[in-house]
């Protein structure tokens, strides 16, 4: 189990933030473009949705008008409708303002639904279509809080956002319009609060913003961090680290406590501000308005006193809402920029080959043509690497741990390109093959076996979707894995959990085997595969492996040398470099590196 970056302890004060450097939404605009793109898929339902947005609001604002309005019907200083007309169109009013707002909070879920859907789809696609260098970079806990933790994120905030904003908008234009019609004076005292509430929200979302994106962050890492250590639990218990495990988890808990409370704490003093300056308003306006209606001039009735207290709410309301919404926006948008930057992530693509519609079959010629690799300039994992192998032929790839059999490999199946010289398969190069075709033709045999959670014989099927029961049946056969699997008591039908938990590692191994022999591949690669099994196991994978590699080009990476005694070329590799090759005979008959290995080998067997 490795860890990602290194954990410093630090104190915090409980009284001051944690971050001297705050994170920023690098683009906000184009972030919400593109969340926009994903929301106007179904334009009509949308357009919909805000047309009853339009009628909620007017509804909204003619309310608080016509109840005024009765007050003054009531007390006699109006006589334009009956008091029982305007109840009965007051009541009208508030049915329609609940129809309209069902609707459009009903229809705008399914909206934001599928608006989630569509990203979640389209994520989940590109980070299957990315290189393996990508994964590498990578937590797969990271990976994994993007398309659940971030999305989720735009989700709730898609749900409620739209909908808010657009009311909010709406009602506070039209709030001041009518407070202006009914007057000036007090509208005037009633807007003075604004200024206040700007630099009061001004001073709040300047750290709201940087705190929610921190908690963004944190809560990656966090899950990368679990994700790593639950799935090395068996490291972790065998070295026992539970203490180091734990005081690390506690260290980043409490990073991500941090973050949170800040954001949490900030983001509360929204609603503070707001009722406190909304009832400011409200004296205010009751006070003048007061003494306006009882002046001797009559400025304003009694109704429209009541109706600007309704109108001084409501002006503060759709402010606040604006204010949290804001907040909740943000921490949608840095979601939605994270789920962003991985669809950005060049992915593995054949454009370029895409008008070759003819599909290509593998012999099994391959040809490294002077091939070197590296991950950045200053580490050379292969340099001018060149070998040759026909159809059929068993090459070995031996050497010390990062010498660099693995990129060979890797390079193999295009997992990485290149840096420069060039790899042929049966005399076509191999970045004129499509990935597809090639990796349909690669059978691949690693150390250690991957089984997903279903069945043995969909595990198997893995190979080839659409095998026969009877196919993979007999791929069990002649992978010797067909009699312990018959011994379970489901058979083929057992489901496999946890990659295989009960089963042992030589019987994974043997399923593993059989799924490569389904695949029927040209080109077989095998990673030690017979490392982590006891003797008995061994000769029975062996005899799998070598019906598996009859007639095929097999690549073997071995650590045992005595399994690859009769290996066809055995390449021996050192810091990149291909130092020796020939047969296990010309090797030692060299006495060089090889030979050295054998030897050394055969000592500690003997010992």
């Amino acid at each position: 189990m490795k860890s990602k970056q290194p954990v410093t302890a630090r104190a915090q004060s409980p009284h001051h933030p944690p971050l001297k450097k705050k994170p920023k939404i690098k683009n906000l605009r184009g972030t919400v473009s593109r969340i926009w793109s994903y929301m106007a898929t179904d334009k009509v339902l949308f357009w919909v949705v805000i047309l009853l947005v339009f009628i909620s609001s007017a509804l909204s604002l003619l309310g608080p008008y016509l109840i005024g309005l009765s007050v003054d019907t009531l007390i006699g200083e109006s006589n334009s409708f009956s008091l029982t007309t305007l109840l009965i169109i007051l009541s009208l009013v508030f049915v329609f303002h609940s129809i309209s707002l069902a609707l459009q909070n009903y229809w705008m879920i399914d909206i934001s639904q599928q608006t989630v859907f569509s990203m979640r789809k389209d994520l989940f696609e590109h980070v299957i279509t990315l290189p393996m260098l990508y994964f590498q970079r990578k937590q797969s806990g990271d990976l994994m809080s993007r398309l659940t933790n971030d999305i989720e994120n735009v989700s709730r905030t898609l749900n409620t956002a739209v909908i808010q904003v657009s009311t909010s908008i709406l009602t506070l234009i039209g709030t001041i319009i009518v407070m202006l019609l009914l007057s000036p004076l007090l509208t005037l005292l009633t807007l003075t609060i604004v200024p206040v509430m700007y630099y009061g929200m001004k001073w709040i979302t300047k750290r709201t913003g940087t705190y929610f994106k921190a908690q963004q962050k944190e809560l990656g890492e966090m899950n990368g961090y679990l994700e790593e250590t639950l799935s090395g639990h068996t490291m972790v218990k065998l070295f026992h680290q539970e203490e180091r495990v734990i005081d690390k988890f506690a260290k980043n808990n409490e990073k991500l406590r941090e973050v949170s409370y800040w954001a949490q704490v900030y983001s509360g003093f929204i609603p503070k501000l707001m009722n406190s300056l909304n009832n400011f308003s409200f004296a205010v306006i009751v006070g003048v308005g007061g003494l306006l209606a009882i002046s001797a001039n009559n400025v304003v009735s009694i109704g429209i006193i009541v109706t600007f207290t309704t109108y001084a709410r409501q002006f503060t309301r759709p402010l606040n809402d604006l204010a949290n919404q804001f907040n909740v926006i943000l921490s949608a948008v840095a979601g939605a920029e994270r789920v962003f930057e991985v669809l950005d992530e060049e992915k593995e693509d054949d454009n370029l080959l895409k008008d070759q519609k003819d599909h290509f079959t593998i012999r099994g010629n391959i040809r490294f043509d002077s091939v070197s690799f590296y991950y950045n300039e200053e580490e050379q994992v292969l340099n001018n690497v060149s070998f040759e192998a026909q159809q059929g032929q068993t090459v070995a790839l031996v050497g010390p741990t990062g010498a660099g059999k693995t990129t060979i490999i890797s390079l193999l199946a295009r997992f990485y390109e290149p840096k420069s010289g060039k790899i042929w398969i049966d005399g076509k190069e191999i970045a004129n093959i499509k990935r597809g075709d090639l990796r349909s033709q690669l059978g691949i045999v690693l150390q250690d076996a991957y089984l997903f959670d279903t069945t043995i014989r969909e595990n198997i099927r893995y190979g080839h979707l659409n095998a026969t029961d009877q196919q993979v049946e007999e791929a069990a056969k002649l992978a010797n894995a067909h009699a312990f699997i018959k011994q379970l008591p489901d058979q083929y039908d057992t489901v496999l959990e946890g990659n295989g938990s009960g089963i042992s590692q030589g019987q994974r191994q043997l399923i593993s085997i059989a799924r490569a022999m389904l695949s029927d591949p040209s080109i077989l690669i095998l990673d030690e595969a017979t490392s982590s099994v006891d003797t008995i196991t061994e000769i029975r994978i062996n005899e799998a492996l070598k019906r598996l590699m009859r007639d095929r080009t097999s690549f073997v990476i071995a650590h045992r040398l005595n399994t690859i005694e009769h290996a066809d070329l055995i390449l021996v590799l050192d810091e990149g470099e291909i130092i020796e090759q020939g047969t296990h005979t010309s090797l030692l008959l060299d006495d060089g590196f090889y030979a050295n290995l054998v030897h050394t080998q055969q000592k500690s067997r003997a010992q």
